[in-house]
């Protein structure tokens, strides 16, 4: 990466004056280490007023449509991350490359470390109806080359030459924006400091994204969700919740602790009420002893950095739903800029970890037997959320429970940004060019024809690290491993860039019927663990 001449300081004045026509620095304004909060945010709505007429532009070839992809995780996490593992995360945004189909577009992508060119060559070559060299003419790779666990756009606000240079790239600030992974206060002085608008979440609607929001959320909409109590800051508030759960619901032998800014599960405690009577005058100091020996789903931390993070941020205590079968789908939406509401997707999730709360994978579509049921109760909360002036991906996370033959669904978490089914979903949705049927619970091709999905960020195996990624690719080429672009199935992968150091890479299985799709799964993990582990094989010395 070549660096150009650029201020030191990047200003905020072309998110608040008019935009500019052509590459290069922002224009002069102020910078945005003068503006308070009140002043980034007037800036930033300023900014903001702009990207209906952007969001106009999208898909219909203007020769200066540009987006800037930043797919840093701004979240708030109990134990930080490997280097490795924040770029793998990063890397799962590339699906964004199939939006190089658009003869016109040119796209950003910026990374904390380089991304492999094998991985980029990849991509490129999925791309339907696309000469890869023409697409590879349009994209710009940008990378920090700062590999440690800090979030991406900490890292480019911490280097002003550096952001200078990336918004010298923008081709025409008029007709691009921002797609952010997260949307955080970080992110808006980003999208400031780039003088382009964000497609995602305003920073100001964060409390619905927090468990407690989201239980607040449920009860406006009238949807069933968890007996539970919310705002809790301390071991004393969750003994006084789960004393009271227990009240109300003597049956509730289990019950959950979550942070209000857990993901994927991490947050999350389970806790032990049984035999607990809520009335016996020791009620509060077992309770209080089972709070203190509840069992973490990330097994990385300690109890005493859990409670402070409580502290902190607060959390939620829930009811832990059971029943004859209990599964956790999800529904995908998405509020456009226009102010359109749309149902995308519906999955049903496959997790892990020590009490069943770590995301590892998912299936799509979401079983018929309660996709409807869900996605009426998305609908609801999804129109809440368009009326308060949400805009971006979001999700809604159930907990659905079988009682005999009755399906049973209690909404648990909205997730206001992208999440681990965006990316299958959306490669599924770029290489088919088909779309979900929320009457029908299907994903129709243009044909008329049915696809699914299964898909893993958590492949892992310690063979794995046996494997460079130009092994994997040269095992997808010798196991026919593609995806297979005539008959529209086959093998995408994701997250490549971990397998050396991390033994771990992502995967999505593309077939006609959910059998099929897990049978694409199934042939691809075996052939890769096949090949990971007979390259641990004893070899003779060549002597």
């Amino acid at each position: 990466m070549s660096m150009r001449t650029s201020p030191a300081r990047p200003t905020a004045g072309a998110a608040a004056g008019a935009p500019a026509g052509a590459a290069g620095a922002p224009t002069a304004g102020p910078l945005l280490d003068d503006l308070d909060e009140a002043g980034r945010y007037a800036a930033f709505d300023v900014l903001q007023a702009r990207l209906p007429d952007v969001w106009r532009l999208v898909g219909t070839g203007a020769p200066s449509e540009s987006v800037v992809v930043v797919p840093s995780m701004t979240v708030n996490r109990v134990a930080g991350t490997a280097g490795a593992v924040n770029q793998a995360l990063e890397e799962r945004l590339l699906f964004l490359l199939l939006l190089l189909r658009q003869p016109h577009l040119r796209m950003i992508y910026v990374s904390s470390m380089p991304v492999d060119p094998q991985i980029i060559e990849y991509y490129l070559s999925l791309l339907p109806g696309v000469i890869p060299s023409h697409a590879r003419a349009r994209l710009t790779l940008f990378s920090v080359g700062d590999g440690s666990g800090t979030p991406l756009t900490d890292k480019l606000l911490a280097r002003p030459r550096m952001l200078a240079e990336l918004a010298s790239l923008v081709p025409d600030r008029a007709s691009s924006h921002l797609i952010p992974y997260t949307s955080t206060t970080r992110e808006r002085d980003l999208a400031l400091q780039l003088g382009i608008p964000m497609y995602a979440a305003d920073p100001r609607h964060f409390p619905y994204g927090t468990k407690s929001g989201c239980r607040r959320l449920f009860a406006e909409s009238g949807v069933a969700h968890p007996e539970g109590a919310e705002d809790l800051h301390s071991v004393e508030d969750v003994v006084v919740a789960l004393v009271g759960l227990r009240s109300s619901r003597p049956r509730s032998d289990w019950a959950m602790v979550k942070l209000d800014e857990g993901t994927s599960g991490s947050g999350n405690a389970l806790v032990d009420l049984r035999g607990i009577e809520p009335t016996a005058p020791d009620a509060y100091a077992q309770v209080e002893s089972r709070v203190r020996a509840m069992q973490l789903e990330d097994e990385t931390i300690g109890l005493d950095d859990y409670l402070a993070k409580l502290a902190e941020r607060g959390g939620i205590v829930e009811e832990r739903i059971v029943g004859d079968e209990l599964r956790s789908p999800s529904v995908q939406l998405r509020v456009t800029p226009l102010g359109d509401l749309e149902l995308l997707s519906t999955h049903d999730q496959v997790l892990g970890g020590p009490t069943g709360q770590a995301y590892l994978g998912a299936r799509f579509p979401a079983d018929p037997a309660y996709a409807m049921t869900i996605t009426e109760a998305a609908r609801r909360v999804g129109e809440r959320l368009a009326a308060a002036g949400v805009i971006g991906r979001f999700a809604l996370d159930f907990v659905v429970v079988r009682h005999g033959d009755t399906w049973e669904a209690h909404a648990i978490e909205v997730n206001l940004r992208k999440g681990g089914t965006t990316h299958p979903f959306l490669t599924l949705q770029f290489l088919t060019d088909g779309a979900y049927e929320p009457a029908s619970a299907h994903f129709l091709t243009p044909s008329g024809e049915e696809r699914h999905l299964v898909a893993t960020d958590h492949l892992q195996d310690e063979a794995l690290k046996g494997l460079r990624v130009a092994d994997l690719f040269d095992l997808v080429a010798r196991a026919g491993l593609q995806f297979d672009p005539a008959r529209q199935v086959g093998i995408v992968f994701h997250m490549i860039s971990s397998i050396t150091e991390c033994g771990r890479v992502g995967m999505t299985a593309i077939g006609a019927t959910p059998d099929s799709a897990q049978d694409v799964f199934d042939r691809a993990e075996s052939a890769l663990l096949a090949e990971a582990r007979a390259s641990l094989a004893p070899r003779e010395l060549p002597l």
